[in-house]
């Protein structure tokens, strides 16, 4: 009887001894897993909110540099604006009668007045008009003659008049191959005399032009 309640008590002993074990054991792993949930947790979090601030800070920086990209374009276009402005008043302030442009216009240069009557006169590099004429060339100073016509352009071509509608009051001879005409508007507002040269096989050549106060041809 002794022998079998010690039996009896040695393995109750053990099954509370076992079941300790498992008791501390489930607690370890207890532990672990709650270990594990609470920093591993915190561990993704904490790489999700850097991805995020990462995305956040590529965004920012792709809009500021379009911001920076749009700001200089539209510096770039204001400076071009300002350039071209500049140009064009740097081109407004030169003398109208003293330009040479790339579009055909023709450098002059002031010279003095043969006569009272002249308001202003100047000389300029004009080329010749062109002609039909052959050489040698007579001067035929005859009302409709192809040297009529032809002084009529070179007129034209050095005053700015229009050529179908000026008027010319004289052609005279001014020399070997050279001519005086005296041109004018048809309201007699624009009155000059155009001094002419003719050249082999290129026809009238104006080389100066005075601006005329009155019509002395009238």
């Amino acid at each position: 009887m002794p022998t079998s309640r010690f039996n009896k008590f040695e393995k109750r002993r053990k099954n509370t001894k076992l079941l300790s074990l498992f008791i501390v054991f489930g607690s370890i792993l207890l532990i672990i897993f709650l270990f594990l949930l609470i920093f591993g947790g915190d561990d993704e979090a904490d790489s999700i909110d850097d991805n995020q601030i990462d995305e956040s800070m590529q965004e920012e920086e792709t809009d500021s540099n379009s911001e920076v990209g749009e700001q200089g374009d539209a510096l770039e276009n204001n400076t071009d604006s300002e350039t071209n402005s500049s140009e064009d008043e740097t081109g407004s302030t030169e003398d109208p009668e003293a330009e040479e442009d790339n579009n055909g216009e023709v450098e002059t240069e002031q010279v003095e007045p043969s006569d009272d009557n002249v308001i202003e006169a100047y000389t300029g590099d004009w080329l010749p008009v062109g002609t039909e004429q052959s050489e040698p060339h007579t001067i035929n100073f005859s009302d409709g003659s192809q040297d009529r016509q032809e002084m009529r352009t070179a007129a034209a071509a050095a005053t700015g008049l229009d050529r179908d509608n000026l008027i010319m009051w004289w052609a005279g001879r001014n020399g070997d191959q050279k001519v005086i005409n005296t041109v004018s508007d048809p309201d007699e507002t624009e009155i000059y005399r155009v001094y002419n040269t003719w050249v082999a096989n290129e026809g009238w050549q104006p080389t100066k032009v005075e601006r005329l106060k009155e019509n002395d041809q009238n």
